[in-house]
């Protein structure tokens, strides 16, 4: 695929919004919306609505006078990339939808599927922060804590489709219960959701960006709270990093954009942390709330890839 002319359809599905694209092989954005997830309706209208949604960007194309040639769809939760199966997912209720099949089925073009982190963090070995390096772990951290080990542009998927989950590694024993049954588990204690809770209590009405900033100020309770979530997500990265060996960690997600007022903190932690192991680079994700849709792009055209080709845009050689 190398005509300036064709784009392949790209979606990034999360458990409230959609961001569609249409993307060229250069990586340019030629088109661009975003659209609402109807997962309170169950997953029967999420799946109707990504077909849609991903037919009506293919015909938009066409509209441009371009000509769509593979679609790319990642979604939350434990996915089957080799058989295109979304197997799992909490936030959209997905449970064994062959979404591949189906998306190619309506679009009459080769899609791949994904997840949306692992997406993200091509993305970004490809395309953003991590570019020119071969070794990188990209970890989310929003709602929920998830990562990717990225080794030549290339995730891991794992055994069953359940890689990078992170924010399921156990930090603090019997520490408070997560929303997978146990306790202590890192996405329970340094998530952003987490953070404004323990902030807020039952009171809501606070975000963990403004968390951060009370804690900057010197407010007391912020500062504890900030304190501990770092000291949490450096347990975390310690246990990634003694697994992952990894040169570069990448923070994406809403906590990242706190930006020095946690990359700081979380430095030195690392730092005092490390035993015989290197502490890797840790920094900001360049390419912010695009990276799952670039992510999904990057799917697309690996589906298309074949010996002789072009290299995919910011593959590392």
């Amino acid at each position: 695929m190398s005509a300036p002319s064709e784009v392949v359809v790209a979606l990034d599905v999360g458990g409230t919004g959609m961001k569609c694209a249409l993307i060229g092989p250069d990586g340019a954005v030629r088109h661009a919306e975003r659209h609402r997830t109807p997962a309170s309706r169950g997953p029967e209208a999420v799946t109707g609505t990504i077909l849609d949604v991903a037919a009506g960007l293919a015909e938009q194309a066409r509209t441009y006078g371009l000509v769509p040639r593979a679609a790319g769809v990642v979604v939350p939760g434990v996915v089957d990339e080799p058989a295109g199966v979304a197997v799992w997912s909490s936030n959209v209720g997905f449970r064994d939808v062959p979404l591949r099949d189906l998306v190619a089925g309506r679009l009459g073009l080769p899609a791949a599927l994904g997840h949306d982190v692992r997406a993200g963090g091509v993305a970004e070995a490809r395309l953003g922060a991590g570019r020119g390096v071969r070794h990188m772990l990209f970890v989310a951290i929003g709602t929920g804590i998830a990562a990717a080990h990225v080794v030549d542009g290339r995730a891991d998927p794992g055994a069953h489709g359940a890689a990078g989950e992170l924010g399921h590694v156990i930090v603090r024993p019997g520490g408070p219960e997560c929303g997978c049954g146990a306790r202590g588990c890192l996405e329970s204690l340094a998530s952003a959701s987490a953070i404004a809770r323990r902030y807020a209590g039952d009171r809501g009405g606070v975000t963990a960006a403004e968390v951060a900033v009370r804690a900057a100020t010197g407010e007391p309770l912020a500062a504890e709270v900030w304190r501990d979530a770092v000291a949490a997500l450096a347990g975390g990265l310690l246990t990634a990093q003694a697994l992952y060996d990894a040169e570069l960690v990448v923070l994406g997600g809403g906590l990242a954009e706190a930006g020095e007022a946690l990359l700081a903190p979380l430095r030195d932690a690392l730092a005092r942390g490390v035993t015989f192991h290197r502490p890797p680079r840790l920094i900001r994700a360049a390419l912010g709330d695009s990276a799952g849709c670039l992510g999904a792009a990057l799917l697309a055209l690996d589906a298309l890839d074949v010996p002789g080709a072009d290299p995919l845009p910011g593959r590392v050689a």
